[in-house]
């Protein structure tokens, strides 16, 4: 039987200082993906990626670009050394930002019009952030129904809800600065563990309807072919469609939550899969263990894969 890959994308917060410096060492083709972005882009994300600072990665605006370009460089070196092909792909997923990076190598989009994308998509969100103080909240150990009721309890008239479903156990609440305090302390006192995250604001919510609305116009710029193999969609947790609503769906994830837990657990179900995640970071893996723990993620975290593993 021919080799199966289901290719998982990183989402912002897998950004690390470093990050795509080994590749970009290793592989002619990932050194030409860092070399292009900043052509593209027309400033040195590779010095920021490799050397930061760190505050400065972090940030919306440039954490969105950077973690793209990354995985679409371990991608074209692994291809390079015979490790990954589009032919043995056989379906993409992505979280939140990474959506974008798996549309490009389904063929949806070219990868300057996809690094435009989630430039102008970092920079909106980044505006919006800073515009209203928000934030996220980690709720772990509850489930959907509990969550939901956490949010209607603590929202008192702010803008609080669910954002992000990662794992069993593990859903992100997004909304108003006081709102996400409360949500904390009451998760806390049902039992629940709270974490609030590092994030520039309520990413995934209502908050962010003004870079909804600009996002909007930026994809009605690029032209957007039918994906060559299924793209698993943040919003549905089911395999995007025709352009129109691949567009479509890319401005309501913006404001919608993202269904990655339902997304795997689909995908799971294909005893014939091999999972893949590509670089920076091994967070998909991390969730993954918690949604199936006995299936293996390989991780393209670091170049070190060019030389460990066999070709597919």
């Amino acid at each position: 039987m021919s080799t199966r890959n289901c290719i998982l994308c990183p989402g912002q917060g897998a950004q690390v200082t470093g990050m795509g410096k080994d590749y970009f060492d290793a592989s002619a083709a990932a050194k030409e993906t860092f070399e292009s972005a900043n052509r593209v882009l027309g400033w040195d994300l590779a010095s920021i990626c490799f050397g930061g600072p760190e505050d400065r990665l972090n940030q919306t605006d440039v954490s969105q670009p950077a973690i793209y370009v990354t995985s679409i460089a371990a991608y074209r070196a692994a291809m390079e050394k015979g490790l990954l092909s589009p032919e043995t792909d056989a379906v993409y997923a992505g979280l939140s930002l990474g959506e974008y990076t798996a549309l490009h190598l389904a063929g949806v989009f070219t990868f300057e019009d996809g690094l435009k994308l989630v430039a102008a998509r970092g920079k909106y969100m980044q505006e919006a952030a800073v515009a209203t103080p928000s934030g996220m909240v980690a709720i772990l150990g509850a489930d959907e129904a509990a969550v939901n009721e956490l949010c209607a309890a603590s929202a008192q008239g702010e803008v609080l809800v669910p954002a992000n479903f990662n794992s069993p156990g593990q859903i992100v609440v997004s909304g108003a600065i006081a709102a996400c305090s409360r949500v904390a302390q009451a998760a806390e006192a049902k039992g629940f563990k709270s974490i609030p995250l590092k994030v520039a604001g309520a990413f995934h919510s209502p908050l962010m309807q003004t870079a909804a609305d600009r996002m909007g116009a930026e994809l009605e710029k690029i032209a957007f072919a039918m994906p060559r193999k299924p793209v698993y969609a943040n919003v549905t947790a089911a395999p995007h469609g025709d352009a129109t609503s691949i567009k479509s769906l890319l401005v309501q994830q913006i404001i919608r939550p993202v269904r990655w837990e339902q997304s795997m657990q689909t995908l799971v179900a294909d005893a014939g899969l091999r999972f893949v995640e590509l670089a920076p970071g091994r967070t998909l893996a991390g969730m993954m263990k918690k949604i199936n723990r006995r299936l293996p993620v390989e991780s393209f975290a670091t170049a070190e894969v060019l030389t460990a593993a066999k070709p597919a």
